[in-house]
């Protein structure tokens, strides 16, 4: 594999989640400054989310069809933009607006996916989707740290002009050091282009452009289906990224009003989960994949997930910092295992010529999770402070029989690069 490119891309996902990490946890406080209902503050963090469900199948298709370099470079130019907009976001509507924009700049991640399938070979998948979770946990640890500094002593403007400088310098970098690697769409780039410019492509209007937007999510979802273990894949993907966020949204509330944790120690915790992620993710996870293969660390990332969310409320108020770091170590081990290798086995399973496009609805089927976790986590919260961290354990348990499921269908006998091969 051509390892260069593949740097570059990783460097690219590295400062955009950076910059992703300097905004997100400010939104909340600032929303609240401006007025915001509680109402509000769940729209300002879900239109993220809602924009990514949507977009990330249709960047993945459209990297299939132009290539992976334009996509990844028009999203990333959105991004900066959001957080230019951000920085002047006196209101309501103009920070909802900024989110918006930025989720759907932010969800290049399936194009980002679909270039390491192309640059990558199937040994060596799994780690370059690791790379991209231990990206994840840097951002969340550098992130917050410098957005938290800037707020205090700039405000929000500093936040969204430093978020914005990072991202651009990302755009810089894609310019002149991310080739296209998709080869089979380079010449549908220049027909493409050649029908833009001799304007055979006629306007359309907002209602034929949704049903055709419609009909691509249905041909995904007919993709999907007509594979057992990709079906079973995109499920897991489902259930387990819900039974994640679900007990996240409930965790802040629990470790302050139960544990009676500062915001500097919530602080300590959340870097605590980010620097396992980027052990575990960043080199671990190709050497455990070499050793046990796919489809058992699939499991055993279950197994661990449902004891690092099921036991948090039943320990001692006391105990946070000793058998409540004991527990969430369980949390970050089996997080920075489960979602890596869905990724890369979704990808092993696909259609070689379809994989920007299952990529792309396995980010939004991801995207869907995220934005209805919240609001089951919040209820349950309401209802029992156990309740949200049960029905997370419950899930992920559904999640290992998944799991187990999937050892009856062997990685090799359904390899992407036979287009052909319909599995039952």
């Amino acid at each position: 594999m051509k390892r260069s490119p593949l740097v570059i891309l990783l460097l690219t996902v590295l400062l955009d989640l950076i910059g992703f990490g300097i905004v997100l946890p400010l939104l909340p406080t600032y929303a609240k400054d401006l007025g915001a209902s509680p109402f509000m503050i769940g729209l300002i963090a879900a239109i993220f989310s809602i924009m990514q469900f949507i977009f990330s199948p249709l960047w993945g298709k459209l990297s299939d069809k132009i290539g992976r370099r334009p996509v990844m470079l028009i999203s990333i130019l959105m991004t900066a933009l959001s957080y230019l907009v951000l920085a002047q976001a006196s209101t309501i509507p103009l920070l909802i607006f900024a989110r918006g924009l930025s989720g759907i700049g932010s969800a290049n991640i399936a194009a980002a996916q679909a270039y390491i399938t192309d640059v990558t070979d199937s040994k060596n998948r799994s780690s370059a989707m690791g790379m991209i979770g231990a990206a994840f946990g840097i951002g969340f640890i550098i992130g917050p740290l410098i957005g938290g500094v800037l707020k205090h002593n700039y405000g929000i403007q500093m936040v969204g002009y430093v978020a914005a400088a990072l991202i651009m310098i990302d755009f810089i970098l894609a310019i002149f050091f991310l080739p296209e690697s998709n080869k089979n769409a380079q010449k549908l780039q220049l027909g493409f282009l050649k029908k833009r410019t001799a304007g055979s492509e006629p306007r359309r209007s907002a209602s034929s452009f949704l049903g055709e937007k419609m009909q691509e999510y249905g041909e995904g979802l007919k993709l999907v289906f007509s594979s057992r273990p990709l079906a079973l894949l995109m499920a897991s993907n489902y259930i387990y990224t819900f039974a994640i966020v679900n007990m996240q949204v409930a965790s802040i509330l629990l470790w302050k009003e139960y544990f009676l944790a500062t915001d500097e120690q919530i602080g300590y915790l959340f870097a605590y989960v980010g620097i396992w992620s980027v052990v575990v993710q960043g080199g671990l996870i190709r050497k455990l994949i070499k050793k046990l293969g796919e489809h058992k660390l699939f499991l055993w990332g279950h197994l661990f997930t449902f004891v690092g969310v099921f036991f948090v409320p039943f320990a001692p108020k006391t105990s946070l910092f000793s058998l409540g770091l004991f527990i969430l170590f369980f949390f970050a081990i089996g997080t920075s295992l489960v979602a890596p290798i869905n990724m890369s086995m979704i990808s092993l399973y696909s259609y070689k010529q379809q994989q920007g496009q299952i990529l792309g609805l396995s980010q939004s089927v991801n995207s869907f999770a995220r934005i209805m976790g919240p609001f089951s986590g919040s209820i349950l919260y309401g209802m029992n402070f156990h309740a949200p961290y049960i029905f997370a354990g419950v899930m992920t348990l559904i999640g290992t029989i998944i799991a187990i499921d999937l050892f009856k269908y062997k990685i090799e006998a359904l390899d992407p690069s036979s287009a052909e091969t319909e599995h039952a």
